[in-house]
């Protein structure tokens, strides 16, 4: 119940004044450099695996391979404002509007594509086992080094190994420390 207070608090008062002014900037910044939506929408797999929609400032031209084909370094379709926005995490922000709605929380495992999902429960033991909390826009593997591509599946499986630590594991005491770990990372 802390932990929901927690999210709907944190979510309102950002949405509420700061969001705005980073959704005009970032906005005309998209469209200023590319063709397309402001925001990207995607299908991820939620709480007790149940699909919702995930929001991302845009960072990729709009392409058919963007539900089953994740992004590597380097990659072709990443446009110039996307590779800033995703260095700096700032394509996750419309994600708080995700949190408020109750489909994420702020402290959580990252959410997964449907596709990814599908994928890595078959080969990653207790993969799903993620699924039994709301996903999070930070979490323990991100603030631990853990984000970005995973080329390989022991790089997914290392990602789950945290994941799954934060589940058995989680507080408030620890969600706090995430949350002000990721805010002084964000900050660098």
């Amino acid at each position: 119940m802390l932990k929901r207070f927690f999210d709907i608090t944190v979510s309102l008062a950002f949405i509420c004044t700061l969001f705005p002014l980073f959704y005009i900037i970032i906005g005309i910044a998209i469209k200023l450099t590319s063709k397309g939506p402001v925001l990207f929408r995607q299908q991820r797999s939620g709480l007790g695996n149940k699909p919702f929609t995930c929001l991302k400032f845009r960072t990729m031209v709009v392409n058919d391979e963007a539900d089953t084909l994740q992004a590597v370094n380097g990659d072709s379709r990443i446009t110039r404002m996307g590779i800033f926005l995703r260095n700096s995490s700032l394509d996750e922000l419309p994600q708080f509007i995700n949190v408020l709605k109750g489909d994420m929380s702020i402290i959580g495992p990252r959410p997964h594509m449907l596709y990814h999902t599908e994928i890595y429960s078959s080969r990653i033991p207790d993969y799903k086992r993620r699924l039994s909390v709301r996903p999070g826009i930070t979490g323990l593997a991100q603030i631990l080094g853990h984000r970005g591509e995973t080329p390989a599946d022991v790089d997914m499986a290392r990602r789950v190994k945290l994941d799954l630590w934060y589940i058995d594991h989680r507080s408030f005491g620890l969600d706090m420390y995430i949350f002000i770990k990721t805010l002084l990372d964000f900050m660098r």
